[in-house]
């Protein structure tokens, strides 16, 4: 007779998705997340896998639960351009305060971290950077057919110009203390919406 699982696996992964957004995917041992979840590590393995396996789960949860609300605000009737400066500003304010700041986004840092040389990695990073381009994208389409936009920008190049932006002000918000710089980088990148 099969054993019953002792844990929810839900609420593992959520466990696991902190202390790898906490620490990182190198700096977290097999040990670490046996002693947080609080589940043996034969349970582990068998519910999760190994840890790159348990990592990319835990990227995918992450990323599922950050898209959609990028999505939801930006695709809203009537003027677009305030809701855009509106996403680049909390991502400015995320990045310069709280926990956001001391965490960084997971995604900027399985780019730093492993993307460079662990293709699925940087598969889920490339998927969870186009969630991010693509509203901006159509966002920026739409504020140009409403004459919003001036009709000589390029509504792709500024959505790309705006994903590096904001993943750039994940990184300098997670390493500075100085919450101005991320803050006035946003404002600058606004002003070529103008």
């Amino acid at each position: 007779m099969a054993r019953t699982k002792e844990f929810d696996p839900d609420v593992a992964l959520q466990a696991a998705l902190d202390l790898f957004w906490r620490r990182g995917y190198e700096a977290t041992s097999m040990a670490d997340l046996v002693e947080h979840l609080g589940i043996g590590r034969a349970s582990l393995y068998a519910t999760f896998g190994n840890k790159h396996e348990l990592y990319l789960k835990v990227l995918d949860r992450y990323a599922q639960s950050r898209d959609p609300a990028l999505l939801h605000e930006l695709s809203q009737p009537g003027p677009v351009l305030p809701a855009v400066r509106a996403v680049v500003r909390r991502f400015a304010a995320e990045a310069a305060d709280g926990e956001l700041r001391l965490n960084g986004c997971l995604v900027t840092n399985t780019a730093a971290e492993l993307a460079p040389h662990d293709d699925a990695a940087a598969r889920r990073v490339e998927t969870s950077w186009d969630h991010v381009e693509t509203p901006l994208y159509a966002a920026l389409v739409r504020a140009q057919a409403q004459g919003e936009l001036p009709g000589d920008r390029d509504p792709r190049a500024l959505a790309r110009m705006l994903l590096v932006l904001l993943q750039g002000v994940r990184v300098v918000g997670k390493a500075s203390r100085e919450p101005a710089r991320v803050r006035d980088a946003a404002e600058q990148a606004l002003r070529l919406l103008d």
